[in-house]
């Protein structure tokens, strides 16, 4: 079987290799290029016509082992047959290299115009080559074009192009449903125990974004590790970003490396959490005492929060239940569910993932009520 492309500068086509016109006579700067695999022959042919000045690369990929080309002009059937022996890893990666080839064709591209790291994801088999065209559709939006230079927003973009209308959502409604979840829970109490309200709403909003991108789905485009390291950072590095992610390409995640992505994330959250109570506690102390120094009547009212015991609540708060909330929304509501059914219809699926996304957070604001009165720090 052999598959053949052209690609010129105004077209690109894809006609049969038997209908080249072999005596066509070709000027002093053709080029062959041909690399044999055991199972494959990838040709590049490159030439100018003495008639035409148009260039033309023809990409063409052969199966089999080799043995019936030995009246090729390339003398790839020879060197096929001595691949013979090598393992099958390395027939993937030049199968996934040749359709890599043909895809950039397609798009009329070339690999100067994607990322090293996308390329050799894609080379060694970690990806689909699809990806491509979604990675080509997001830059035609200047915006996008310039997110994509970050490894940490490309590879969150091309596992889902939403990924920035859902951060957009999560810290756009934060403040709105944080409120109305302490309104809910205070009742009457909410206009004396406003600093505690603040407090709150500091330190979800601080933490919201974090809470989309930790464990957002991911494309896995990062290098290997270095050799010295540990098979602890060895076995969360080949963790899922998301417990719950779909596999793409040659890649499969075990029971084992699903509950490490928890265990991560967790741990990550809990530092974040940890951190954005210090500063949302710290700024409303600070409010506190601005207060009592303007309104004398005030000393005595409320008490600033305990900043220490507050932090360590939110961080395991976040680690525990925000992570489990945040991983099931990501990797199976929306990933699983919601994008395969309405992956043609990415208005619906947007103000799907904005309800969805508005309930679980409105839940977390009120299981937080609940957990920081049940451990008595409010």
């Amino acid at each position: 079987m052999a598959i053949s492309a052209a690609l010129n500068q105004t077209a690109t086509r894809f006609p049969s290799f038997p209908k080249l016109n072999h005596h066509r006579p070709f000027s002093s700067t053709s080029s062959l290029f041909t690399r044999p695999t055991n199972n494959h022959s990838i040709s590049l042919l490159k030439f100018h016509s003495d008639h035409h000045s148009k260039g033309s690369v023809i990409v063409r990929l052969s199966s089999g082992d080799g043995s019936n080309n030995s009246n090729g002009s390339n003398g790839g059937g020879s060197k096929g047959g001595e691949g013979g022996g090598d393992n099958g890893g390395e027939g993937e990666g030049d199968k996934s290299k040749g359709e890599l080839v043909l895809a950039l064709a397609q798009f009329g591209r070339s690999l100067e115009n994607v990322p090293s790291d996308l390329v050799k994801a894609v080379e060694s088999g970690r990806i689909p080559v699809s990806i491509l065209e979604r990675y080509f559709e997001l830059k035609k939006s200047p915006f996008f074009k310039w997110l994509l230079q970050f490894g940490g927003f490309r590879e969150r973009l091309l596992a889902d192009d939403l990924f920035l209308a859902k951060i957009s959502m999560e810290c756009g409604v934060g403040i709105f449903t944080k409120t109305a979840a302490e309104y809910e829970k205070r009742k009457e109490n909410f206009m004396k125990e406003l600093d505690f309200v603040i407090a709150d709403v500091v330190m979800a909003i601080v933490a919201d974004f974090m809470l989309v991108w930790l464990p957002a789905p991911t494309v896995s485009l990062r290098p290997p590790l270095a050799g010295s390291a540990g098979p602890i950072a060895r076995f969360f590095f080949s963790c899922p970003d998301n417990a719950f992610q779909v596999a793409l390409g040659g890649i499969s995640y075990s029971l084992l490396q699903r509950i490490g992505a928890i265990a991560r994330n967790g741990a990550k959250l809990f530092a974040v959490g940890t951190s954005a109570s210090l500063v949302g506690t710290g700024v409303t102390n600070a409010l506190i005492k601005a207060r009592k120094t303007v309104e004398k009547s005030f000393v005595g009212e409320v008490e600033e929060l305990p900043i220490v015991s507050t932090s360590v609540a939110y961080g395991v708060y976040m680690a525990i239940s925000s992570n489990l909330r945040y991983q099931l929304l990501a990797g199976v509501i929306e990933q699983r569910v919601l994008e395969p059914l309405l992956h043609q219809h990415k208005i619906v699926l947007s103000a799907l993932c904005f309800a969805v996304r508005t309930g679980n957070t409105y839940l977390g604001s009120l299981l937080w009520v609940d957990y920081a009165r049940w451990i008595g720090i409010q």
